[in-house]
């Protein structure tokens, strides 16, 4: 069992919010909004329980920050580079370890995505003073950005760039020749590589490319839902054969089906269910790509720059919702995710796989 440590630190309290820094009403951490009713007998929720407090539980992809009550001010937020962790929602989430996604940081409002070197510098340099002020959570810092403790990068955010195509792109280039080298390079140094937000034929060359197993860390699959964000049947076998796994997604409005139409835990686990019977379970997990605050709010701040906008005009027709029921932030995502799969009848050894084990293995890999 993972014995929490966690002391009641909170983010960046040793320094004076409004004099050091400016200050913001951040949102609600845990219970924003009503819990998820799964149904579950008492000695379900029991197994549950047990099992989430006894595995390894592996997020492959999140963003464990507080974000402002108010996001008109997201932008002002972000510029300070001070994104709060939502350390006490991490406490009470089960979880073991967690992928923090970085790309929310100066660099995503200053230049568009085309993110600068300094930008990424100085993100990191935040984020990791305020991890240094807490005794909760590890961060191992061993060469520039891997030196800095980077252990995965994606190919592509959805725009194209030196490495590759990006999903959003109406042509797809591929892999370049620059990306091969990218991707020789990380498997060189042991950097994991994600072509979640990368085009069908750069996932597609990455796998060919990739001596180690390749990473979808947060994605659903195609054909349970019509989207580029999605990925298609012959990506979703290409990452199995090279070994890695997909997360599965969560983030709002993303992994829908024409039977669940409003996003929620059924949804996503359409997902889980499809994947894991073409790929195997072995091969897939979660990337619930989900925070602490507004997360539709935000995706409405961004909708350009994350190409929601085109995404929800040229997909198939769904209903808005104001949050994911059951994944609606990092805290509750596990304890029903795990209670979940208890309902419907996966064994403790299958659980166990698919919530950290089969991330380990590929990281085993990898790293």
């Amino acid at each position: 069992m993972v014995e929490s440590k966690y002391s009641g630190y909170e983010s960046y309290s040793y320094l004076r919010a409004g004099a050091d820094y400016p200050g913001f009403e951040l949102d609600v951490e845990i219970g924003r909004v009503p819990g998820h009713e799964l149904g579950l007998g008492p000695a379900e929720h029991e197994r549950a329980e047990r099992l989430l407090a006894e595995s390894i539980v592996i997020s492959l992809h999140d963003h464990p920050a507080i974000f402002p009550k108010d996001m008109s001010r997201v932008r002002d937020y972000i510029r300070t580079a001070r994104e709060h962790t939502g350390f006490r929602g991490l406490a009470a989430s089960g979880m073991t370890a967690v992928f923090d996604n970085l790309m929310d940081g100066t660099a995503c409002v200053t230049s568009k995505f085309g993110w600068k070197w300094d930008d990424v510098i100085y993100d990191l340099g935040m984020r990791l003073s305020d991890l240094a002020h807490q005794d909760f959570v590890e961060v191992d810092r061993i060469d520039v950005l891997y030196g800095f403790g980077v252990r995965q990068m994606g190919i592509a955010y959805s725009e194209s760039n030196t490495l590759g195509s990006g999903l959003k792109e109406p042509g797809d280039g591929g892999l370049t020749l620059f990306g091969r080298r990218a991707v020789e390079r990380m498997n060189r140094l042991g950097m994991a590589i994600d072509v979640s937000h990368s085009s069908d034929r750069t996932c597609m060359d990455t796998f060919e490319a990739s001596a180690k197993p390749v990473l979808i860390t947060h994605a659903g699959a195609r054909a349970v839902w019509d989207s580029p964000r999605m990925k298609p049947d012959e990506v979703l076998i290409g990452c199995a054969q090279s070994g890695g796994v997909i997360g599965i997604e969560a983030a709002p409005h993303t992994t829908l089906t024409k039977q669940h139409r409003a996003h929620s835990i059924e949804s996503v686990m359409e997902h889980f269910e499809y994947c894991a019977n073409l790929m195997g379970l072995d091969h897939v997990t979660f990337g619930p790509d989900t925070l602490f605050g507004d997360h539709v709010g935000l995706h409405k701040e961004f909708s350009d720059n994350l190409g929601i906008a085109a995404q929800i005009e040229h997909g198939p027709h769904f209903d808005h919702v104001a949050y994911v029921d059951g994944l609606e932030n990092p805290s509750e995502n596990y304890h029903n995710i795990v209670g979940w799969l208890v309902k419907h009848g996966y064994s403790d050894g299958d659980i166990q796989t698919v919530i950290g084990g089969n991330i380990l293995r590929a990281l085993g890999k990898i790293w």
